[in-house]
C-alpha cells in the first residue's frame, strides 16, 4: 500500500503542476496493482476530485473561469458521464478502453502548443454545433472509465482557439470536477453490494497521498518549475503506464 501511495502521490503532483487530475493514471496503477476492477473509477474519480478542487478554485480566483461559455460542453458532459459510470462493462473492455484512453492523452501531452491564440481567429463560432456532442461523448467515456475527460477537452478547445492558456485549463478544471462527480455518483449506484463499497475504503491511504501531492504540484508548477518539462516528465510516465497496460489487454 506504501508503494501504491507513493505512486499516487508522484502522479497527483505531475498532473496537478500541468493542471490535471490523474484520474486515467490511478485507474492504471490500481489495475497493475490487481486491485478490483469493478471498484476502481470510484477510487480514481475520488483522488481526481480531492486534486481538482484546488485548481478550480485556483482559477475562479484568478477570473479564469467563464461558466457561461463552458455551459455548452458541461450540459450533455454531465449527464453522459453518469450514464457512463452506471454502465457495467467486462474486465477486458475496461482495461483496453483504459490503456487507449492513457495513450491518447500521452500524444495529447507531447502535441506542441501554440504558445498565443487570437480571439480574433477563434474557430468555436463555426462549430459551435459540435460542443454538445462532444460533451456527449467526453463524458461517456469519463465515466466508463473513471477519468474527468479535460486531458481530452483540452487539445479539442486548442484545435478550436477556443481562448487564452489560461482559460482553457479553467475550463477542463471545471469539465474534469463536474464529470468526476457524475461519474461517481454513476458509479457508487452500480456498486450496489455494500461490501464492494466498503472494500474501497481499505484504500483511504491514497487519498492523503493526492492532497498533499496536488498541492505541491499545483504550487510547483505555478511558481517554480517549466510547465514544459513538468509536461514532459508526465507524459512519458502516462506512455509507459499505457503500454504496460495495453500489453495486458492484449494478453487477457
Amino acid at each position: 500500500m506504501l508503494a501504491l501511495s507513493f505512486s499516487f502521490f508522484v502522479t497527483a503532483l505531475l498532473y496537478a503542476s500541468v493542471g490535471f487530475g490523474g484520474g486515467s493514471t490511478y485507474n492504471a496503477l490500481l489495475v497493475l496493482a490487481e486491485v478490483d476492477y469493478r471498484i476502481l473509477p470510484s477510487i480514481a474519480l475520488l483522488c481526481n476530485l480531492i486534486v481538482v478542487l484546488g485548481g478550480v478554485w485556483r482559477f475562479s480566483r484568478a477570473g479564469h473561469v467563464d461558466l457561461k461559455r463552458m455551459t455548452p460542453w458541461v450540459i450533455t458532459s454531465v449527464p453522459a458521464a453518469w450514464i457512463g459510470g452506471s454502465l457495467h462493462i467486462s474486465e477486458e473492455l475496461f482495461v483496453g478502453l483504459l490503456g487507449f484512453s492513457l495513450l491518447a492523452a500521452a500524444v495529447r501531452m507531447l502535441w506542441p502548443k501554440k504558445k498565443k491564440q487570437s480571439a480574433e481567429k477563434s474557430m468555436i463560432n463555426q462549430y459551435r454545433f459540435l460542443s454538445p456532442v462532444i460533451g456527449v461523448v467526453l463524458g461517456l467515456l469519463a465515466g466508463l472509465v473513471g477519468i474527468g475527460g479535460g486531458i481530452f477537452l483540452a487539445p479539442i478547445l486548442y484545435l478550436m482557439r477556443w481562448d487564452s492558456e489560461k482559460k482553457i485549463a479553467a475550463t477542463c478544471s471545471v469539465f474534469i470536477l463536474v464529470n468526476s462527480v457524475s461519474g461517481l455518483i454513476g458509479q457508487v449506484m452500480k456498486l450496489s453490494d455494500l461490501e464492494q463499497l466498503g472494500s474501497v475504503s481499505v484504500y483511504w491511504l491514497l487519498f492523503p497521498a493526492v492532497l498533499i501531492g496536488g498541492q505541491i504540484g499545483s504550487t510547483m508548477g505555478a511558481k517554480y518549475l517549466n510547465p514544459k518539462i513538468l509536461s514532459l516528465i508526465t507524459a512519458l510516465l502516462i506512455l509507459y503506464v499505457s503500454t504496460r497496460l495495453l500489453w495486458r489487454w492484449f494478453n487477457m
